[in-house]
Parts: structure tokens; sequence; C-alpha cells
């Protein structure tokens, strides 16, 4: 059987482990970081996320005018690409709010030839939605760029056919993750 160019040694000779990607969607505070991190964890992947990138972009003086959440979403998309092909799972936690974002992800997928999974995050009880955004801190706080349900778009089109779940995170957080898992493992 002739080997896959470019391949990790791991893949290359038949290792159990099959690297996959999973893309968290959903709006700041909506309970993403916390699903991604517990999930990541159970799966053994490596988390890559949205806001602290572009947080340090900003902090590093690049003008809020500039496109630096594209910016940190191609920085995230580098990373995941290079975790990927090293033959480990990624976790990538960002919002994804818009098509192009979404199916970023797929084509990554598709380039690495790993599953994907989407797990989208939602929260139904908007008082505990605006608790969880007041008790944001640190960097990631200090240079948030918040967006509102408003700039949240429909999973239509090439990105309505990605494989997804979506988790409302006003239950439980250990159903939330068990059914995430059992996604993502599925």
């Amino acid at each position: 059987m002739p080997e896959k160019q470019g391949a990790p040694l791991e893949r290359q000779f038949g290792d159990v482990r099959v690297p996959m990607l999973v893309a968290m969607a959903g709006l700041p505070g909506s309970g993403k970081s916390t699903i991604a991190e517990i999930l990541a964890g159970r799966i053994g992947a490596t988390v890559i996320s949205v806001d602290p990138i572009e947080a340090s972009v900003l902090r590093a003086g690049i003008d809020s005018d500039q496109p630096t959440g594209l910016a940190a979403y191609l920085v995230a998309e580098t990373m995941a690409e290079q975790v990927l092909l090293s033959g480990h799972s990624v976790v990538v936690d960002a919002v994804n709010a818009v098509e192009p974002a979404r199916l970023q992800w797929r084509d990554l997928a598709e380039r690495c030839d790993v599953k994907l999974r989407v797990v989208e995050t939602v929260c139904s009880d908007p008082a505990l939605h605006e608790e969880r955004l007041s008790k944001r801190s640190g960097l990631v706080a200090a240079y948030a760029v918040e967006q509102s349900v408003d700039e949240y778009h429909e999973w239509k089109g090439a990105c309505g056919t990605m494989p997804r779940i979506t988790l409302d995170t006003s239950a439980p957080l250990g159903e939330n993750v068990d059914r995430a898992l059992d996604f993502v493992e599925g």
C-alpha cells in the first residue's frame, strides 16, 4: 500500500489514534470554552482558541479597525493544521458566526483528511447568559469583541450540511459534555 505523502509517521504506520477536528460555535458567554476544554481533555485533543489570539493581536497595538478577527481565525487555522498533521486532534474554540468561518474548518478537515464535528452552544436562559458575560475577566475580556444574536447567522447553505450538534448550556454541564462526547466519538 503506498504511503500518503506528508502523512504523520503515526498515521503511516497504522497507529490506532485517528486525529479529528472539532469546531466549537456559539455566541460569547454561551459556554463554548468550558465545553471545549472538558471535551478536549476527554478525547486527548489540543484546544486552539481564537479569542486569546485576537486579544494578543489587539494588545500588540494593531488597530481594532483592522481585520483582527480574520487574522485570529487564520492564525488559529494554521496552528490547528500543524497539530492535525502531527497526528493529534484539535478542538477549535471560536464563535464561528458566519458561513466563511465555518467553511474554513470544513476545508481544513478535508485538507488534513480528518473527521470534522461541530459542537454549537446556545444558552436559552437570557439571565444566565448575561451573568456569564459579566463574569468574564483577564486578557480576553479586556480585548473582547462581543457579538450579538443578530451577527450570528443561521446554519444554511454549505455549512448547513456540516455534522453538528447544538447544546443548550442552561442544561447541566455534565449532560452537555456527555452529549458532545457521544456525538464527537460516534
